[in-house]
């Protein structure tokens, strides 16, 4: 083994007992094992039988539960499902210790063969942006509709913030954080990830807070923390560099699935100018610009997000009579996103046709970004409307 190759992952039967997961109340945890994968899948019975499927992906250092709050808000719209990729959540390491984006979207693929259950709504977040890109582009068959919450896509332009984080897919440079941080507490760790993934930390909940906490110590014990971060990292950095019909943007041209594409304006690791980028190049996209989110909009704003999402199923005429419930207020089909109402934040207006981030938009700083951040370990925010909310729909 040469000097730069990360050692190799002990065995799931050898692993160290760790404390159980966290699984919110109207929740359920269940394994899946398929070929060379074992995946935890987190799932929220629907309001009702029949709801068409979902399935929601998160990003480099997340879990299925930077979903629950976007899960619970669409629990009368989507039969949900919540996935932890290999290495990730609860979910042990693949058995060939490949983290690449391509690895990652074929356990998606997998799963949903396995499943029976695609065509699904598809989301994804930052890294799991780029995967549910890939398996939409690849798999159009499984794909019903996709929606992106900062997407992991190539970008020239690096954010200062963001270097950090891609030095992680350099050899050596893990190990040496270990050792830095290796006096960290849980709840210093978890401030930083917070901060650097949330427009507004403060917007997290004192309990939010303790679950992460309490999700950051546990992850320390795995054995296998570092190198499945490491490896992914570095896998979007290799996916960053393809060209052809495997480069990500080529890929995005080629989904066919209608889009929803959302981005924050304080975004610290995914640039909020390549909003403009990503609309034009989903051929069949509307854009949710969120100016005072951060990195993880499902999580700050869940309320705004499926309220986005609801109007998208609903200018398709696929709401079939539900409601994406936000306090007694909900949007029916055909309704639009109205100022003022619960969870939408004031100001917030539809902007037909355009294919960018609207002007005035607040909070725009650098424009570009590498891989994410490790946003898994993040507690939910309070779901409460906040900031400038601009939505407008765009098309090739």
């Amino acid at each position: 083994m040469s000097s730069t190759e990360l050692p190799f992952v002990p065995a799931t039967n050898v692993l160290p007992k760790v404390a159980a997961v966290r699984v919110a109340e109207g929740e359920r945890l269940r394994s899946v094992g398929l070929p060379g994968i074992t995946l935890t899948v987190r799932s929220r019975p629907p309001a009702r039988e029949g709801l068409p499927p979902a399935l929601y992906v998160h990003g480099l250092g997340g879990s299925s539960q930077n979903w629950s709050a976007l899960m619970q808000e669409l629990e009368a719209v989507v039969d949900g499902e919540a996935v932890d990729l290999p290495g990730f959540g609860d979910s042990p390491p693949p058995d060939d210790g490949d983290y690449s984006i391509t690895a990652h979207a074929r356990a998606v693929i997998r799963y949903l063969d396995a499943s029976g259950r695609g065509p699904v709504h598809l989301f994804g977040n930052s890294l799991g942006g780029a995967v549910s890109t890939r398996v939409a582009a690849v798999r159009p068959d499984l794909v019903r509709t996709l929606t992106l919450v900062s997407p992991a896509l190539p970008e020239i332009r690096v954010q200062r913030t963001a270097v950090p984080t891609a030095l992680l897919a350099l050899p050596g440079v893990t190990a040496l954080f270990a050792r830095l941080s290796r006096d960290w507490t849980a709840e210093q760790r978890v401030r930083g990830v917070m901060a650097l993934c949330y427009g507004d930390p403060a917007r997290v909940s004192p309990e939010g807070f303790r679950h992460a906490v309490e999700e950051m110590e546990r992850r320390q014990q795995l054995p296998y923390f570092w190198d499945a971060m490491t490896r992914s990292a570095r896998g979007i950095v290799n996916a960053y560099t393809l060209g052809g019909q495997h480069a990500l943007w080529r890929q995005a041209e080629r989904v066919l699935a209608p889009t929803l594409l959302v981005y924050g304006g304080r975004d610290q690791l995914v640039g909020y100018r390549m909003a403009q980028k990503a609309a034009r190049a989903f051929r069949d996209s509307r854009l949710l610009s969120l100016p005072d989110a951060g990195h993880v909009a499902m999580m700050e704003y869940p309320e705004t997000v499926a309220r986005a999402f609801g109007e998208l199923l609903a200018s398709r005429g696929e709401l079939a009579g539900a409601a994406v419930e936000s306090g007694s207020d909900g949007v029916s089909e055909g309704a639009a996103v109205v100022p003022g109402s619960d969870g939408v934040p004031e100001g917030a207006h539809v902007v037909p046709g355009s294919d960018g981030v609207p002007e005035g938009a607040a909070g725009v700083s650098g424009t570009g970004g590498v891989p994410e951040g490790v946003d898994g370990v993040l507690g939910s925010g309070d779901g409460s409307g906040g900031g400038a909310v601009e939505s407008s729909s765009a098309g090739s």
